[in-house]
């Protein structure tokens, strides 16, 4: 399957146009071509190096007529009377007097080099000169030529892929991706037992188009999954030992890499120590991404022990019908969240938010934070 994120050099790229979009488009090129063509005519189809030579090679595939097709480039080199760079095409060997050329182009924007090759194949005394481009960007193109075949005009984005490149690189993508910066909103969503936690995170991943990751539910995957990394939770789970952080990250790296198209992630029950946190930062600083914030719900302990206590009436939980375990969960709560406290606010990105009220009180006060974040 292919990535929905890409990264080229210093810079990241998103899936534009799929494969399987950019055959049928070819396809219809070709068809429409060789319907346009006299019959009988055998054309020769000049590639333009670098970038063409995939959307050559497929467009040759899905003509069906006879046909010739060679590659071109556009060389400089310095003038030996003129002053500055001299050019010319390289790589034409066959004689192209009385010829239908047609030139098979990846892309056209400004349309400068195509009218300084345009001209070239001219002074060739062709029969007829056609152009055909897979992908055109009207908005940014100042040309008089004339663009035969248009494949699918974009807007002006810097895309890759499909013989397309950022500095050498993305040319054997066989999608195409265009640049992206990639700004999501990344929340770490904190809150005591029985603040309503899953209840708010439902609510802001709807409203926020997030994709919402709990510990638990990843834990529980991998192990009713039987993944590899879930195997190997389950083995130290069984023998009564606490699972290696780099177990927890690495399934959670894997949900992310999963929805790397998304707005952004509420990361639930993680991350739950220092280390962890760090782990998390290097992890979507190498995708060019980070937290913005850890989010807090602030609910008075006693509150939460009653609210808990007439939860386990109904619930059948245990630990909610005990309230010295109640207490000990807080505790517990409360340690690591002074952790991760320290930590978040050491970078500006803690948050409190008061959780005492009604769910759509609650999910306002968020609303305003996430807004900001």
């Amino acid at each position: 399957m292919a990535k929905k994120i890409v990264k080229l050099h210093d810079k990241y790229f998103k899936k534009y146009i799929s494969s399987k979009n950019i055959a049928k488009t070819i396809k219809k090129l070709a068809k429409n071509v060789e319907a346009d063509l006299p019959k009988g005519e055998v054309p020769i189809f000049i590639g333009i190096l670098n970038g063409s030579f995939m959307f050559a090679a497929d467009f040759i595939r899905n003509y069906k007529g006879n046909c010739e097709i060679s590659f071109v480039k556009l060389a400089s080199y310095e003038g030996t009377k003129s002053v500055g760079k001299v050019k010319k095409l390289v790589g034409i060997n066959e004689s192209l007097k009385g010829r239908i050329v047609i030139i098979l182009e990846d892309i056209i924007d400004t349309g400068n080099t195509l009218e300084e090759i345009y001209e070239m194949f001219r002074e060739h005394h062709v029969k007829q000169l056609k152009i055909v481009t897979l992908f055109f960007k009207p908005d940014v193109f100042r040309k008089g030529l004339p663009i035969d075949y248009i494949g699918k005009s974009i807007p002006d984005k810097f895309i890759v892929g499909y013989g397309l490149d950022y500095d050498n690189l993305g040319r054997n993508l066989k999608d195409i991706y265009q640049l992206t910066s990639i700004k999501m909103k990344n929340i770490v969503l904190f809150g005591p037992p029985g603040a309503g936690k899953g209840t708010q995170a439902t609510k802001l991943k709807e409203k926020y188009n997030l994709v919402h990751i709990s510990t638990g539910d990843v834990f529980r995957y991998n192990i009713k999954n039987k993944t590899e990394l879930g195997i190997l939770a389950k083995g130290f789970m069984d023998k009564g030992d606490l699972v290696p952080d780099e177990v927890t990250i690495n399934m959670l790296k894997d949900e992310v890499n999963k929805n790397f198209n998304a707005q952004g992630f509420i990361f639930d029950g993680f991350p739950r120590t220092e280390s962890q946190a760090k782990a998390l930062d290097e992890f979507l600083a190498e995708k060019g991404e980070k937290i913005n914030g850890m989010v807090a719900l602030e609910v008075d302990e006693d509150l939460l022990v009653t609210r808990l206590l007439k939860r386990g009436e109904t619930s059948g939980r245990p630990d909610d019908q005990d309230e010295v375990k109640i207490r000990n969960r807080f505790n517990e709560y409360e340690t690591k969240t002074a952790i991760l406290k320290d930590y978040f606010e050491a970078q500006n990105k803690y948050y409190g938010v008061d959780g005492v009220g009604s769910i759509d009180e609650i999910t306002a006060r968020l609303s305003i934070v996430f807004d900001k974040l």
